[in-house]
């Protein structure tokens, strides 16, 4: 791997509900694949409980919701070589949830929310629609890559 993309991962299984399917190797497989520069993140698995306590406490919202990411040197300027550091947040209940009610695997499903957290990690976002539009593109490559179908593809 080269220096660029350098990647420290920690990976937590507060709820370990998902430890044997969503494995390390993976996480770190789909980590790299939407990394654009070197990185320092924690990916950690929660409960609803959890997750609803840490959107209420850090966004305001009394809810538990599928992935939080909370970049810590986000909109300052940083060197090339240094590293973006995060912490993303995965709600298993609310995943799984989710991915039943996609039809989509639950590894596909966390495929997807993993690609779209360290995304969010380096600064993409989707507050408006020519953003939203720039990263679900930037998405869909990355899971095509990566041999999963385009999370945002409706079906007919």
């Amino acid at each position: 791997m080269s220096e660029k993309n350098k990647l420290t991962l920690s990976v937590q299984y507060a709820d370990p509900r998902l430890q044997e399917t969503i494995t390390r190797p993976a996480l770190r497989k789909w980590v790299k694949a939407a990394l654009f520069a070197p990185a320092e993140l924690t990916i950690r698995f929660v409960d609803a409980a959890e997750g609803q306590e840490l959107n209420r406490e850090y966004r305001g919202k009394d809810y538990a919701t599928n992935v939080l990411t909370f970049a810590y040197n986000e909109g300052e300027e940083i060197a090339e070589d240094e590293p973006t550091r995060a912490d993303i947040i995965l709600c298993t209940d609310v995943l799984q949830r989710e991915a039943a009610e996609q039809s989509k695997t639950v590894e596909e499903h966390t495929a997807h929310l993993v690609v779209h957290g360290v995304l969010h990690a380096q600064g993409y976002d989707h507050e408006d629609d020519d953003e939203a539009d720039e990263m679900e593109g930037i998405e869909t490559e990355i899971l095509l890559a990566l041999g999963y179908a385009d999370p945002y593809a409706v079906e007919k």
